[in-house]
């Protein structure tokens, strides 16, 4: 190793999300409601050379498995994420980060006439028109999301 390289250890077990979009890495912890006062190991690298992309960002977290909604959640700021989980130091399981066709209940239209946002008993709902620029088309009123209103309800 030279001394221009910095190396991060493994972690025993837990999650690696990798293939962020450069700058979006405290996205995904806040999406994951990670505050940093939870007593386990996380790292976050931020703006890393890439290959696939010109710049990536990391999320790798000792003792945290995701669930099925945080996955929705992450593929919102970053749909070309990759997930890892590891178990004893090793990865068990590889994970693509796919945005579905249709986003439900994770985040609210920001029209507020939208029916969505009434007392009627429906979820908000939205159709993927765009993933890079993130666009999202409400069910209901026809409003579009872009990736900046979806990063203020995360």
């Amino acid at each position: 190793m030279s001394d221009k390289e910095l190396r991060v250890s493994k972690i025993k077990d837990g999650t690696v999300i990798d293939h962020i979009s450069g700058g979006y890495a405290l996205d995904v912890v806040k999406i994951l409601g990670i505050t940093g006062r939870e007593r386990r190991v996380m790292t976050i690298a931020i703006n890393v050379p890439s290959k696939r992309f010109k710049v990536k960002d990391i999320v790798k977290i000792e003792g945290r498995a995701l669930n099925s909604q945080e996955v929705n959640r992450i593929a919102l700021v970053a749909p070309h994420a990759s997930i890892n989980i590891i178990r004893d130091y090793n990865v068990v399981e590889k994970l693509e980060v796919k945005l579905p066709k249709i986003i439900e209940g994770i985040i609210k239209c920001v029209n507020p006439a939208c029916v969505s946002n009434s007392n009627e008993p429906i979820a908000a709902r939205f159709y993927v028109q765009s993933e890079e620029p993130l666009w999202l088309k409400c069910h209901y009123c026809g409003y579009v999301l872009e990736k900046a209103d979806v990063l203020q309800q995360l």
